[in-house]
């Protein structure tokens, strides 16, 4: 799907779901879930969050969300089990319910990034000892670091805070085996999400994962894996001459318009922002567009014969309760 596609139909965007016959229903960031026993029902909207706010629709976005992190479900489900049960829309998963871990693993192979809890923001505020590892002076932004590091987070709805795997060792917030397996699945994923990403020319740049426990007490890959909303992809055969340059990465996530709300605003105390023009909305979307592209190796198709909602209440019926 092409830009001026993706222009004309800026409308064409799901707000918010309300299926009450799924089960109770819980509003995240992104995703509306519905809670169903043993199994959650999972709808991606198309709502977009930085700065731990929403701040605008942007077309396509839950459907390529959905569909990316799908084929890195089955890409990577040899290295550890995911909650994966099935997609009878392309806005929804359904999906195993587990006991969610509370802590989020970053693992990070470069230094960047633009909001507080960046590396690079915290590299030239000084920080250079990080708990678990330590980083050597005389780094460049969106330089590769020697090794690939994970910076953990505590998991909230609100705002994560960062936590060395010592302290959540220590805490008692997971005990120290179950950790050590965490940390050993969070660096295989992410050696086979650059392998894979490297072969589609694109380079992963640093992603989220989420753990849970199924009901027999097994480590459970949750939420999602490797989506432009939970990684930061860039390209890879421009990346070494731009970097040499002192130029940016070519971005294929949302940072760019991260970088506008902060030269526009103040997206942390604000308290009403600037709207999004319509031109970065659309380059958004055809961000989404093009690295589903990129990586699942075929063209973007959205079914625009039925609003969205309309199409997943048709497509979720054998699901309701």
């Amino acid at each position: 799907m092409d830009r001026e596609a993706i222009a004309a139909h800026l409308d064409f965007v799901l707000k918010e779901t309300n299926f009450p016959e799924l089960g109770a229903r819980r509003q995240g960031k992104v995703r509306d879930v519905y809670d169903q026993g043993d199994t959650l029902v999972l709808i991606a909207t198309d709502r977009y969050s930085a700065f731990d706010r929403n701040l605008a629709l942007i077309p396509f976005k839950g459907q390529t969300l959905t569909a990316i992190a799908s084929f890195w479900f089955e890409q990577t489900k040899d290295i550890i089990q995911n909650h994966l049960i099935a997609s009878p829309d392309p806005n929804v998963v359904v999906a195993r319910k587990c006991t969610t871990l509370p802590v989020e693993v970053v693992p990070r192979a470069y230094i960047t990034g633009v909001t507080g809890t960046s590396l690079w923001t915290k590299y030239q505020a000084g920080e250079r000892d990080f708990g678990n590892f330590k980083l050597p002076e005389g780094l460049k932004k969106n330089q590769k670091l020697e090794r690939t590091v994970l910076t953990p987070t505590t998991k909230s709805d609100v705002h994560d805070e960062q936590i060395t795997p010592q302290q959540i060792v220590e805490r008692g917030i997971i005990k120290k085996e179950l950790w050590e397996e965490i940390e050993r699945v969070s660096l295989a994923l992410f050696a086979r999400g650059q392998e894979v990403a490297a072969a589609h020319g694109l380079i992963l740049v640093d992603t989220k994962y989420e753990f849970g426990l199924d009901a027999e007490g097994r480590l459970t890959l949750i939420d999602e894996i490797h989506t432009p909303d939970s990684s930061r992809y860039w390209q890879l055969g421009s990346y070494e001459e731009r970097f040499a340059k002192g130029e940016e990465p070519e971005y294929f996530d949302k940072e760019f318009l991260r970088l506008w709300f902060k030269a526009n605003s103040d997206p942390y105390k604000d308290k009403v922002l600037p709207e999004v023009p319509k031109d970065k909305v659309a380059e958004l979307s055809s961000r989404y567009v093009r690295i589903y592209e990129q990586l699942l190796g075929k063209p973007f198709e959205a079914d625009f014969t039925m609003p969205i909602l309309e199409r997943i209440a048709k497509n979720i019926q054998s699901l309701k309760q």
